[in-house]
């Protein structure tokens, strides 16, 4: 089979096209624009929510909650500093470990009767000697807090001044200048005099940067400040749990402002290069938080002990009033402070999400092997199968992710290589559909007057290719030829013969067609059409025989539109033959042909020829004959000799369609025939032969009047019919 160059052509054509698709792909997932991380990072939730972290109750972290208890029993907030500070009192008596305040101290207790100094008529009540600051409620939580592990929080804020909050933890860089990508925030909300002096420990509040509302999926471990670098109010009550002084940030040896780890004291912590954590989610646990009015209330209380001693305390609130709830990829709401403990609990059990530029290098490895999976599967196997390999492929990129996620906490994107797959898909399918289409209209341009319209339709759908080439297959070929035409063209004027051809052309087309015969050409007074190509079909020799059958039914009505002519009538001479044959588009690159070349075309031709021999309108090759033998009227027409050919070939009569093979006065003619072909075989007398012959005419008269001629014939070709016995 000779391959189509236009095939291979288009082809490679929609491998670069699959091949651009797939780089510029690689493009959009660098320059990473919002709807691609907009789908990573919901995918990333999704995985949360389909395997969150569980609670571990014996982790030494607990949350102080302002609760709407609390509030309801002690007042609004903000409560006055003497609260706080029995608060702290009352947490360092139950032994804790640290205390941290997710809570901000910018300006001074308006509850404090210090304040009350700035009043004329309460300054002349006081007595000469008396201390106001004794009555300053900022003193008595300074005091409470200093020299004590306690960690104020302050929050980075959006202004023009800058606060002078001096970070109290030390920061150890490793590597080169790994602080370059800390998150910056200049503005910071103060600490109210004195706390700004006496706390041990502050850390910045926020969980997420400066503004932003959304979901809450890292959190920044460090913050670069205007006179220093300030850890997280979570990493600074870990810190002060740990009794350490230092923070080491490692960065990279070769690339310098990335962070690769922050370590404090046994605890290292994987984080973004911006030393960012990616947090693993658990659900909100009721079994994390105390109520502070119940720390407030008993200062001896067993069970509250047992919750405090040992245990990193956070001090917040879950109070919806007080605004400081956020948003989880859980698809939970949770107090503030929660995400501060969670950060907590995952840096002492040791398990963080990771990702790092390792992972999303893969990512686009996936991506790239996907689209070319699916790019070689539809040059080769259609969109069907491609679909369903590429979907395998997909399932499998998603398995992986789930996997990296279950094993290892790797965030590992399906959803790049997974969307942009699809997309490729899509637009090489659409590249397919328009392709398709292409096909059709040429197939109508090139077939629409030579085949039948259900075998166009056929073709349309199968799309195929017509180019250059051809292939071998079984053909049945068909060749019908004007008798007498050049007599008839010498009576009649050119324009006339040209509009008597285009009608009877025209006629007879429709029955070849009607039998899903294609058209090969119309050559001067002949026709050629052939059959099983360019759509397959079984039954191709019977075809042609039965468009043999509608064609001299059609020139019959032919002759009768033109009984008032002077002209005689026209009769046609028709050949048929079953063989292999080479079918395609053959010519040049500009301009070819879909016809069929081979040996059985020469046969069908010489075929044809062999009716004026004969003297019948319809021959059959043995091959058609077998195929047709069933359910047409046929009869042996003895053994020829074709020109050109060097073997004799059988042909047989193509007398009528099944109804007339079945009937009985065929029937008895068919039996008449076969004992006239004995008796031609065994080379009998003359005269017998000659009552045979008259016997076959008186049975067939009622059939076809044209078998008269056949068998008026039949002692002159009595050598044909001897061969037969050879």
């Amino acid at each position: 089979m000779l391959k189509s160059p236009g095939k291979n052509r288009r082809r490679w054509i929609f491998r670069l096209l699959g091949g651009i698709l797939i780089v510029c792909g690689c493009f959009v997932r660098v320059a990473d624009p919002y709807p691609v991380e907009a789908a990573r990072l919901i995918y990333f939730d999704y995985l949360q929510r389909l395997s969150p972290r569980p609670f571990d109750p014996d982790l030494p972290v607990r949350v102080v909650d302002i609760d709407e208890a609390s509030l309801s029993e002690i007042g609004q907030w903000p409560w006055p500093r003497t609260v706080t500070a029995q608060l702290v009192e009352r947490l360092v008596g139950y032994g804790a470990a640290s205390i941290s305040f997710d809570m901000l101290f910018a300006e001074p207790d308006r509850y404090s009767p210090a304040r009350l100094s700035e009043d004329p008529v309460f300054s002349k009540l006081l007595r000469d000697g008396v201390d106001v600051s004794e009555l300053d409620n900022d003193e008595r939580f300074a005091q409470s807090i200093a020299q004590r592990p306690v960690a104020l929080g302050v929050a980075a804020r959006i202004g023009d001044v800058e606060s002078n909050i001096r970070p109290r933890a030390g920061i150890i860089e490793i590597g080169e200048n790994p602080g370059l990508k800390i998150p910056q925030a200049l503005h910071w909300t103060p600490l109210a005099a004195p706390l700004d002096q006496v706390a041990v420990g502050i850390g910045g509040v926020n969980v997420s940067p400066m503004g932003e509302l959304a979901v809450v999926r890292t959190v920044p471990l460090l913050w670069r400040g205007p006179t220093g670098v300030l850890p997280s109010l979570s990493i600074e009550a870990l810190r002060l749990a740990l009794g350490e002084q230092n923070i080491f940030v490692e960065g990279a040896q070769e690339e310098s402002g990335v962070i690769l780890s922050i370590s404090l004291g046994p605890f290292t912590v994987p984080t973004t290069e911006t030393g960012h954590l990616w947090l693993r989610y658990r659900h909100d646990d009721p079994a994390l938080y105390l109520s502070a009015t119940e720390v407030l209330r008993d200062p001896d209380d067993e069970w509250l002990r047992s919750q405090i001693e040992g245990r990193i305390i956070l001090v917040g609130t879950s109070a919806a009033g007080l605004l400081d709830i956020r948003e989880t990829p859980l698809g939970k709401s949770v107090p503030g402070v929660s995400i501060h403990a969670q950060v907590i609990e995952q840096v002492i059990q040791g398990k963080m999400l990771q990702r790092s530029d390792n992972t999303a290098a893969l990512e686009l490895i996936a991506y790239v092997a996907l689209g070319m999976v699916v790019t070689s599967l539809m040059s080769i196997s259609g969109s069907v199968i491609s679909f369903l390999v590429g979907g395998l492929a997909a399932s499998f990129v998603l398995g992986l992710s789930w996997f990296a996620f279950q094993t290892g906490l790797i965030l590992f994107d399906a959803t790049f290589p997974m969307i942009g797959g699809i997309v490729n898909f899509g637009i090489l399918a659409g590249y397919l559909f328009i392709a398709a289409e292409s096909d059709k209209r040429v197939i109508k341009r090139s077939f629409a007057h030579y085949v039948a319209p259900e075998i166009l339709d056929q073709m349309e759908e199968s799309g195929q290719e017509f180019q250059l080439g051809g292939e071998t297959q079984d053909i049945t070929v068909m060749f019908a030829d004007i008798r007498g035409f050049t007599s008839l063209s010498e009576t009649m004027p050119a324009l006339d013969m040209v509009a008597l051809l285009n009608e009877l052309f025209t006629s007879l087309g429709e029955e070849i067609l009607a039998e899903q015969g294609t058209i090969d050409k119309f050559i001067g007074d002949s026709v050629m059409a052939f059959w099983n190509a360019p759509m397959q079909m079984e039954e191709h020799p019977k075809l042609s025989a039965k468009a043999a059958l509608r064609m001299r039914s059609a020139l019959a009505l032919f002759n009768d539109t033109r009984k008032d002519s002077s002209l005689p009538p026209i009769e046609f001479a028709i050949g048929c033959a079953t063989g292999r044959a080479c079918v395609g588009n053959i010519g040049s690159q500009n301009r070819f042909n879909y016809t069929v070349i081979g040996d059985v075309v020469n046969v069908a031709a010489r075929i044809e020829a062999m009716c004026r021999h004969v003297s019948y309108d319809i021959l059959v090759s043995q091959s058609v004959a077998a195929s047709s033998e069933s359910e047409l009227a046929l009869l042996e027409a003895g053994t020829v000799q074709l020109k050109g050919k060097s073997s004799a070939e059988t042909i047989f009569l193509v007398v009528g369609n099944e109804e007339v093979g079945q009937s009985p006065a065929f029937l008895e003619l068919k039996q008449s025939h076969s004992e006239l072909l004995e008796l031609l075989q065994n080379r009998a007398p003359n005269r017998d032969v000659d009552l045979a012959v008259k016997i076959c005419q008186r049975r067939a008269i009622g059939i076809d009047p044209g078998l008269m001629a056949f068998y008026d014939r039949v002692l002159a070709r009595s050598e044909d019919f001897s061969q037969m016995a050879a």
